[in-house]
């Protein structure tokens, strides 16, 4: 039996949440998908969390998702975090690259979802 992976999707829009949470219960419909509107919260519900995948908006207000993801990645080493986002210039691509997490181009399809979800099951 599979166990049940965790999925953190961080985005200040309500409506990218949802649509993030819908493909990726399309896709794997045990996992449990938990939701966090800013960096900050998402940073304080790793700390009871244990996320396999966290998926975090570049832009939103107060911390940005390249700080969160830093944060986040020190917290969870073993987590993928994949940037999603629109900002798709060089210079955001780089830092992900240095911080060693993905980069998810929006708008978020089901398509995409799946892709990268197949690479941890």
């Amino acid at each position: 039996m599979n166990e049940t992976k965790t999925v953190l999707v961080i985005d200040d829009s309500r409506v990218s949440r949802l649509m993030a949470r819908q493909f990726i219960l399309s896709r794997q419909p045990g996992w449990q998908v938990e939701e966090a509107g800013t960096g900050e919260e998402g940073i304080e519900k790793v700390k009871t969390l244990s996320p396999v995948l966290i998926l975090i908006d570049v832009n939103m207000p107060g911390m940005g998702g390249l700080a969160a993801a830093e944060h986040l990645r020190a917290a969870c080493p073993g987590a993928h975090i994949s940037l999603c986002t629109a900002n798709v210039q060089n210079a955001t691509r780089n830092r992900a690259n240095e911080l060693g997490i993905g980069f998810l181009e929006k708008p978020i399809t089901e398509a995409r979802i799946h892709a990268l979800i197949g690479a941890l099951e």
